[in-house]
């Protein structure tokens, strides 16, 4: 009997699963649901408030993946003011992979239905957080890594973009060998966040494809509209992703996108 080949899921049903997975992992109490019980994957607005603890798992996860044996979250604290950090993300669409990010902010799935999807433009710039920027400088004088790679995550994460750049500046010489390619993906990722869409995704060819670099050439390539590159990252980056990793669904979700 001929075997059958596979198909790639609908786009909606990977809306849904992604939505579900959301949900469950915020299990042993984490958040309140009651609020988002009436969600569902159409709806215009955003879905249920991510809590910040559940936001932190998606935020460190990049770093195992580049230092072989780091438990994610492991040698990382929580920066300072990172509730309200989580609390003040607008909906994403074209999310990179990297510290600081977490999947949750992907929550504009009615665009994301369009056959034609929003290249990055360069965004209005966050306000500024002096006892972050004060964190982040401390980080760096002490060489705390992975610290300091978090520490410019997060400054990206909070936009302020002038601050993660001068950041980038004052640290780039002093990196560990073993912390470089970590590194150059949270570089590319700052200047994907900041607009420069062409310049992260030069970064990201240049660098070896680690399963955050593969997610972030797919996802580069999606919204650049190039399906068919986009799909050779994406599909090896969703098979060495464990579905237990909130970016293997966010993944997935992208190499949906590739089809429709």
């Amino acid at each position: 009997m001929p075997q059958s080949t596979p198909t790639q899921p609908k786009v909606a049903d990977l809306l849904a699963r992604f939505l579900n997975q959301q949900v469950q992992s915020q299990q042993d109490g984490l958040t309140d649901l009651t609020a988002s019980a009436e969600v569902t994957p159409f709806d215009a607005g955003p879905v249920q408030a991510v809590d910040a603890r559940v936001a932190w798992e998606g935020a460190v996860a990049a770093a195992a993946f580049f230092q072989s044996g780091t438990p994610a979250g492991a040698t990382l604290s929580v920066p300072p003011q990172w509730g309200n950090l989580v609390a003040e993300q607008e909906p994403a669409m074209a999310l990179a992979f990297c510290l600081g990010n977490f999947p949750q902010m992907v929550r504009n799935f009615h665009l994301m239905l369009q056959k034609s999807l929003p290249a990055p433009v360069a965004p209005s710039a966050g306000r500024t957080m002096p006892t972050l920027a004060d964190w982040a400088n401390q980080v760096a004088v002490k060489k705390q890594y992975p610290q300091v790679l978090l520490a410019l995550g997060t400054l990206r994460l909070a936009k302020s973009f002038a601050a993660a750049n001068a950041y980038v500046q004052a640290n780039e010489a002093t990196i560990p060998p073993q912390w470089r390619a970590c590194w150059n993906n949270e570089k590319a990722a700052l200047a994907w966040h900041e607009g420069d869409g062409k310049k992260a995704l030069a970064l990201w060819e240049a660098l070896e494809p680690a399963v955050p670099v593969l997610f972030n050439r797919g996802m580069a390539q999606l919204f650049l509209g190039n399906k068919a590159k986009a799909r050779e990252s994406l599909t090896p980056c969703v098979a060495q992703l464990p579905e237990s990793n909130s970016w293997h669904h966010l993944a997935h979700l992208y190499l949906a996108l590739c089809a429709n």
